[in-house]
């Protein structure tokens, strides 16, 4: 028997309550904007206790399997759940790859082990979850990662070092791709994928300050690190494959992740109420008609997004291209929200060359900030430049340039 439309709106209603109810007041600091940017013990541990405190209320991985600690029932509730924490702008979960990435991939592909060692723990917060994929010489291109892992018996010795690792001064495991094999005819065989852990020997992860100040990356090294090869997920020599997976996971082109609110929330009507207050000539800079254009534009867009993730849940509505909105979703969303905070700086004059930790400066400077945090989402998970030709090439099927 299916569930029926009363189930629903009685779940809605309590979701909405527990929420109203429950939502952390003002911590005294300004909380990062995404799980990329948590750089101080005080952020992270905020956020960290946040998360656990949804998850023992039941509405994080509602719809992951009962028998490794998810709650079991149809991903309708947690839809319910995750929309109910973007309305009401909750702090986000700082579990991020663990609960979008690491989690969906270990219950498509993981052995039974790693099922029950590892989802309850991502729900819980209990363990934190990075991922090892960009490399200093080999930005976007994965297949050319050069990071060693050799086998020796029934360990593997890491040599090499991954960038750009969020939550890598947090994390306790590190989703990795590693070249366990030279001797291959392309550069994509010879990956293998790991589910390594971060807190061992040899694993060392080195803060890197951002252009906003904070310290959310790291670049971790690895000297003669050594794992378990019951690390591995997939085949040795098949993590390419394995990586090409987590990358749907990540581009949300599968389903299958815990729910929750993965950054800050930022919409249009905010910058409409910045307009509002923020002067231009002695008079409210929305009094001019070129910005009242601007804000239409981005109320647009931002509808039409919002529209677009509905109509790709109803599959008449995309079946001369199934995949087509999953896979421009990246690309639309992160070079949306990168104009809107640009235009949320402009609209500041003056006053736009303060920044945080200025007393005279607007809302904290949260769009100083959210400006410069939002190229992290134009580049990570592949570059808008990349997605650009993934939409070209496997949605409208042009062809690729030599």
């Amino acid at each position: 028997m299916g569930i029926s439309a009363q189930e629903l709106d009685d779940f809605r209603v309590e979701v909405s309550a527990w929420f109203s109810e429950n939502k952390p007041a003002d911590p005294g600091f300004l909380l990062p904007q995404s799980f990329m940017e948590v750089g101080t013990d005080e952020q992270f541990d905020f956020l960290r206790a946040w998360q656990r405190k949804v998850y023992e209320a039941g509405y994080l991985g509602m719809a992951w399997p009962a028998e490794y600690g998810g709650g079991g029932k149809d991903q309708a509730f947690q839809d319910i759940a995750t929309a109910e924490m973007v309305r009401q702008n909750v702090p986000f979960m700082t579990n991020t790859i663990g609960l979008s990435w690491a989690g969906p991939l270990i219950l498509n592909m993981g052995t039974e082990a790693q099922k029950e060692a590892y989802i309850k723990r991502i729900l819980s917060a209990e363990d934190i979850w990075c991922q090892g994929f960009s490399e200093p010489d080999n930005g976007s291109d994965l297949g050319n990662a050069q990071l060693r892992a050799i086998r020796d018996g029934d360990e593997f010795v890491l040599n090499g070092s991954k960038i750009w690792t969020s939550l890598g001064a947090y994390a306790d495991f590190i989703i990795l791709l590693a070249r366990t094999d030279t001797q291959t005819n392309t550069k994509y065989e010879g990956l293998s994928y790991f589910l390594a852990p971060m807190k061992v020997e040899g694993v060392d992860p080195s803060p890197i300050k951002k252009l906003t100040g904070e310290h959310g990356f790291t670049q971790t090294f690895f000297n003669d690190a050594r794992i378990s090869e019951t690390c591995l997920i997939g085949e040795e020599g098949g993590g390419w494959q394995v990586a090409m997976k987590t990358l749907t996971f990540e581009r949300a082109v599968s389903g299958g992740q815990a729910g929750g609110v993965h950054s800050m929330q930022v919409s249009a009507r905010e910058v409409v109420d910045l307009a509002r207050h923020a002067m231009r000539d002695g008079r409210p800079a929305i009094e001019d008609p070129l910005v009242r254009d601007q804000l239409v534009a981005f109320l647009m867009e931002e509808r039409g997004m919002d529209l677009n993730n509905k109509r790709a849940k109803i599959p008449g509505l995309i079946s001369e291209r199934p995949a087509s909105i999953s896979m421009a979703r990246k690309l639309t969303n992160s070079e949306w929200r990168r104009r809107l905070n640009q235009f949320a700086v402009t609209l500041q004059g003056a006053n736009a060359s303060r920044y945080v930790g200025d007393e005279a400066v607007v809302d904290r400077g949260r769009w100083q900030r959210g400006y410069f945090n939002a190229f992290s989402g134009t580049i990570g998970g592949g570059t808008s430049q990349i997605q650009k030709n993934i939409v070209g090439e496997r949605v409208l099927g042009l062809p690729k340039q030599d």
